[in-house]
């Protein structure tokens, strides 16, 4: 719908374009490479308050006084700083664990882990060898003799090698022993989804392809305190964990974080912005995407406002963040859409076997008389990553918005 009425008027905004050129000064987009989307959003924690009362918030203090947040600290931390300083805790607090992976008693090419084989010793934090496979196995081996494993797969993209060794030996594990044994002290960190210029093998998003290895986890944040907390959870759960990081906010997605030891739980996801109309799944950096589109939808610029009906304007969208992609909490997205009674579902990774089909099939199952619209997947698309103008590749804000129109107008 929108973007049908967009190209429309493409020769009208060109002209346009041509007239106000030659004497309006355009502002480059920033040299750092954030997302707009990300800069301007309202959902991150700024305030000492704010983050220390998250929900779902879990100290993990020895004090009996662990639930008062009185006296308790925070710190602005971007998403690479909140990964250091998780496993910073994990290191101190637990002697049997380890941290290793390509180049990461270096800091690891998102400076992740830097300083940390300084702080605890080359011993605990030390580089492999360029083996996914071998990281992977190691990681299981590891982690079968009772230690803590967190292992960093340098990209996500290269997580494929290992794809044997975490499906067919880490998620059988447990169950292959009749419950004797478990490694679920494997922890598998790696930075996911598109950067802006990452090309074919740095911005792809692989969590689908995890979806039916039963036995895994696999977690994707959005956020410095998300991390932080999940990040924790996933170390310290009884189930081997895959813990996808979207690299493009490891700098731009910045936020007050406490500085003490606290969990998040896994496998529940969180109402963002709660809504009656529509809801609005995602995780990992489109959410910042879908709050734009959202921003759009009730408030339009000039250039977009004769696109959207004033009808639709006052909708309430409800924004979820999934979080745990697997396994996902089926009863917070089902309740809520049998309340909003519409469904869209945003996810970087292709249409095509991605994520968003299998929470589509359940939602139909499970809600099918409720819904009054068909469940709409806004995606990436079947494609492999362009090696430029990635961003189109990508599900943007009017993207989104255009399909929050079309559900909502069914």
């Amino acid at each position: 719908m929108l973007a049908r009425r967009l190209r429309s008027t493409f020769p009208a905004l060109s002209r346009r374009w041509q007239t106000t050129a030659s004497t309006t000064a355009i502002e480059s987009p920033s040299a750092g490479g954030h997302p707009s989307s990300v800069a301007s959003s309202q959902l991150f924690r700024m305030t000492r308050e704010s983050a220390l009362r998250t929900p779902g918030i879990s100290w993990q203090d020895d004090e009996s006084d662990r639930n008062i947040v009185g006296g308790r600290e925070t710190r602005k931390m971007n998403l690479y700083q909140a990964v250091r300083d998780a496993l910073s805790i994990a290191l101190a607090k637990d002697d049997s664990a380890i941290i290793f992976g390509e180049d990461v008693a270096f800091g690891g090419v998102f400076r992740c882990t830097m300083g940390l084989a300084e702080e605890f010793g080359r011993e605990r934090v030390f580089n492999t060898p360029l083996t996914e496979q071998g990281i992977a196995g190691f990681g299981i081996g590891l982690a079968s003799m009772g230690h803590t494993a967190i292992a960093e797969i340098q990209f996500a993209d290269y997580i494929l090698p290992a794809f044997d060794q975490l499906v067919n030996e880490a998620a059988k594990f447990r169950y292959r022993s009749g419950g004797h044994f478990s490694i679920g002290g494997l922890t598998v960190r790696t930075p996911t989804m598109a950067v802006g210029h990452g090309g074919l093998y740095h911005s792809q998003s692989p969590e689908g392809f995890f979806m039916g290895a039963s036995g895994l986890k696999v977690v994707i944040p959005r956020s410095p305190i998300q991390c932080k907390g999940l990040l924790l959870s996933a170390i310290r759960d009884p189930d081997p964990v895959i813990f996808m990081e979207p690299k493009v906010l490891y700098r731009s997605a910045v936020e007050q974080v406490p500085i003490d030891d606290f969990a998040l739980p896994l496998s529940r996801a969180e109402i963002l912005i709660p809504g009656s109309d529509l809801t609005l799944l995602t995780w990992g950096t489109p959410v910042y995407h879908c709050e734009s589109a959202l921003r759009l939808l009730t408030s339009p610029p000039p250039s977009l406002a004769p696109l959207i009906p004033p009808s639709l304007r006052s909708a309430k969208v409800e924004l979820i963040d999934l979080r745990t992609i697997l396994p996902w909490d089926i009863e917070t997205v089902v309740e809520s859409v049998r309340r909003t009674k519409r469904l869209v579902i945003v996810h970087e990774a292709g249409m095509t076997g991605g994520v968003g089909g299998e929470i589509a099939a359940e939602v139909g199952k499970r809600a099918f008389l409720r819904l009054e619209a068909p469940v709409r997947r806004i995606t990436g698309w079947d494609v492999p990553a362009g090696l430029q103008f990635e961003k189109f590749n990508m599900p943007d804000a009017v993207r989104i918005l255009d399909g929050i129109m079309e559900t909502l107008s069914y």
